[in-house]
């Protein structure tokens, strides 16, 4: 009571306000704002930007190959397609992005920058993409030759040692799709019969729009029945295998189930993946030069396993004129007569031996070997044989860079247009592979 009189006469003081009490001040988007913008598309994409050097390294193909299929001609009528040159450099930078769907990247050329800057104005659409990714397998096959040749002679690369190595892909197609002799006799007279049906109904009906429209329920029917056909073939080449493998392994044979074929993509195989799951999927075999990682041929195969499948890789290398000292595989491939036919090619084929079944050293000699198998004991079990073969695992840096490009699970269905796929992987990569070679290159120097 004392102290509230003795200070009654003083003015009474504001407590200060906490700090960060206030209203906040923010920058808040203001997407109705008009405005205007002054600069080319070029201006909008920085000079170092990756997809410029792809741009540069397409200019400097010859596409007169492409060239020669566009009808669009001066003085002749018809609307002019877009520049092979632009539909390529598109292509490659989506593989490089990971993009392998033709309608995202249709919307990618119309919402990203770096797309539209690629595209420079030229309108794309969904379906030209899509044509052109497959039309061209003979063009992209001479791409990777010489890409690989150019960087050769450039002294990038060493053809001297290759490797190979399978890289299981996820085909476009479900397990129930696969279906058995019998079930698939049944769909094939099913499909024929709508198929008879619908078309008699295209040619009586005569309504136009609704004729259209059937027809198009024709169309699709039609397409059904050629995957059907196709599943049916693709039946008898697996029951031709089987066939073959009763020969020597009867009881292993008859233990299987009866084999199946897909109604949707009648190429693709149920393998083991790498996760230890069953699904459809291609093998896809890429053969490289490890230490500087670049592909220098590839396939796509329908066998579960790699065994046996270095002797067609080291075939298709000699077709493409590539002559290897050295040939490095990983375990699944080995087999004793591919390693006695490449020595008598005069090249080491370079693989680890399975285990034995008594625990013996799998390295030891053996009475019935050939000189190939005796010479590849001796290597692998030596110290410089061990180093040596370290290089392989060069190569798994491409498959890491081929799922990270999006070589996970293909768009596309059928063998021929796997193989596709693979092929502009290839392409993609050598080509970022160039760029990085060359610039360790002029380092260097």
């Amino acid at each position: 009571m004392a102290d509230e009189q003795l200070f009654e006469g003083l003015p009474e003081q504001e407590r200060p306000q906490a700090e960060g009490r206030g209203a906040l001040r923010l920058r808040v988007p203001e997407r109705s704002q008009i405005g205007m913008q002054v600069a080319a598309l070029d201006d909008l994409v920085s000079e170092d930007h990756p997809v410029r050097a792809v741009w540069a390294f397409v200019e400097g193909l010859d596409l007169s190959a492409l060239h020669d299929l566009i009808k669009a001609r001066e003085g002749q009528p018809g609307h002019p397609p877009a520049d092979p040159a632009l539909m390529l450099a598109l292509w490659l930078w989506a593989t490089v992005d990971g993009v392998g769907s033709a309608r995202q990247l249709d919307r990618l050329c119309r919402d990203h920058l770096v797309y539209r800057w690629l595209c420079g104005g030229v309108s794309m659409n969904y379906h030209s993409l899509s044509t052109f990714r497959i039309a061209h397998m003979a063009v992209l096959e001479r791409l990777l030759a010489q890409g690989v040749a150019s960087m050769v002679q450039a002294g990038l690369v060493s053809l001297d040692t290759l490797a190979q190595d399978g890289l299981r892909v996820r085909a476009s197609a479900g397990a129930s799709s696969f279906r058995r002799r019998a079930r698939l006799d049944d769909l094939l007279a099913a499909a024929q019969a709508r198929v008879a049906r619908l078309r008699a109904e295209v040619e009586t009906d005569p309504a136009a729009g609704d004729r259209r429209q059937r027809a198009a329920k024709e169309r699709g029917a039609r397409e059904r029945e050629a995957r059907i056909a196709a599943a049916q073939e693709r039946m008898k080449e697996l029951e031709a295998e089987r066939e073959r493998r009763e020969k020597t392994n009867k009881k292993q044979v008859a233990k299987q189930k009866e084999p199946r074929a897909s109604t949707t993509d009648a190429g693709a195989r149920v393998m083991k993946m790498a996760d230890g799951g069953w699904r459809p999927a291609y093998n896809m075999q890429i053969i490289s030069a490890p230490e500087p990682q670049v592909i220098v041929a590839i396939d796509s195969d329908t066998s579960g396993s790699d065994r046996g499948l270095a002797r067609p890789g080291i075939e298709m290398v000699h077709a493409e004129g590539y002559e290897p000292s050295n040939y490095l595989i990983d375990g699944g491939f080995t087999k004793s007569d591919d390693i006695e036919w490449a020595h008598a090619k005069n090249i080491k084929l370079w693989c680890p031996a399975g285990q034995t079944k008594h625990g013996t050293d799998p390295y030891a000699p053996k009475k019935d070997d050939g000189v190939g198998v005796a010479d590849w004991r001796k290597r692998m079990q030596s110290d410089d044989g061990k180093a040596f073969y370290r290089l392989r695992a060069e190569h798994e840096c491409i498959n890491a860079h081929a799922r990270r490009m999006g070589l996970r699970r293909l768009s596309l269905r059928g063998k021929i247009k796997a193989r596709i796929h693979l092929l502009w992987f290839a392409v993609a990569h050598n080509m970022m592979r160039f760029f990085a070679l060359h610039a360790e290159a002029q380092v260097a120097a």
